[in-house]
């Protein structure tokens, strides 16, 4: 019998049904966004031997909801991507005001990967 080969954690993080201690995946597409979400969902120190692993968006969170933040949010987001994913560009990047929330923002991510024989097209999105 073949030995599975996994590219990636899943994400959101849950137990694995097989006996592995968490979930794992072997679509190339779930890897990728699962280690977007992994970047943008880590501040800077949070990951061991890694200090400067992050996106550092939720610094954010209580900061004015204007263009200015939403301009400083896409610079720390296109600088961990460019860093840590270099095979996946982005190609559109939005923060935009939530409608019922004046104080929380919805940052979407557009992006393509392009990886020797693959490329792949998606897209995130978080609520800050």
């Amino acid at each position: 019998m073949a030995q599975k080969t996994f590219l990636n954690i899943n994400f959101p993080f849950k137990d694995s049904s097989d006996g592995n201690f968490i979930e794992l995946t072997q679509d190339y597409k779930k890897a990728i966004k699962s280690d977007l979400m992994h970047l943008l969902l880590t501040n800077k120190g949070e990951r061991l031997y890694m200090p400067d692993f992050g996106a550092n968006i939720r610094q954010y969170l209580f900061e004015p909801n204007d263009e200015g933040v939403a301009s400083l949010i896409k610079n720390e987001i296109n600088q961990a991507v460019k860093k840590f994913i270099p095979n996946l560009n982005i190609t559109e990047l939005s923060v935009t005001p939530l409608e019922d929330n004046i104080n929380a923002v919805i940052v979407r991510i557009d992006y393509v990967v392009t990886t020797a024989a693959l490329q792949s097209t998606d897209f995130v999105e978080l609520e800050l």
